[in-house]
């Protein structure tokens, strides 16, 4: 990818390797959608109290949670469970997808929660913000089975875990 930018927010996010981790989990899923690599996306990677001022200014939540992202345009499918419209390539190939804010706090205490690796947990969520970028939800249920089954089968492919598996 040529233009991912990824901004740290927070210095415990130097453990992990974000540029490396978002590329990859970021390419896996442009592949498996047959998508143009060529992709800008933004990511910050930060803390709870930056994440939960986000969480309150554009969805009126004021408490933290693991990811937000926000489309460079709205690509929602027309029906429950349907495919959402694929981004539009501009001229030179590339592909607006918009950006991507994720909390180390809550990362971290969810990965502990569920006795996982963090840059495993840390991926999946990346995969999922990127997918909410590309308009899939998991508002329905028909949505949320759509979404959740591309999202095992991206892990799949990078050799991780079901999330969504029970132990």
């Amino acid at each position: 990818m040529q233009n991912m930018d990824i901004d740290i927010d927070d210095s415990r996010w130097a453990a992990l390797d974000m540029e490396a981790l978002s590329e990859r989990a970021i390419r896996t899923t442009l592949n498996r959608l047959a998508l143009p690599l060529d992709a800008e996306i933004s990511i910050l990677a930060c803390d709870d109290a930056r994440i939960a001022a986000l969480n309150a200014e554009f969805r009126a939540k004021a408490s933290p949670t693991n990811v937000l992202s926000w489309p460079s345009e709205e690509r929602a499918a027309m029906s429950p469970g349907g495919q959402p419209r694929p981004p539009e390539p501009d001229p030179g190939g590339m592909i607006e997808l918009g950006d991507i804010a994720i909390s180390y706090d809550t990362c971290a205490a969810e990965a502990r929660a569920a006795d996982k690796d963090i840059a495993e947990h840390v991926t999946h969520l990346i995969i999922h913000g990127t997918l909410h970028l590309l308009g899939y939800d998991h508002e329905t249920e028909q949505d949320a089975a759509l979404m959740e089954g591309l999202e095992v089968e991206i892990l799949g492919k990078l050799g991780l875990d079901d999330p969504y598996r029970e132990s």
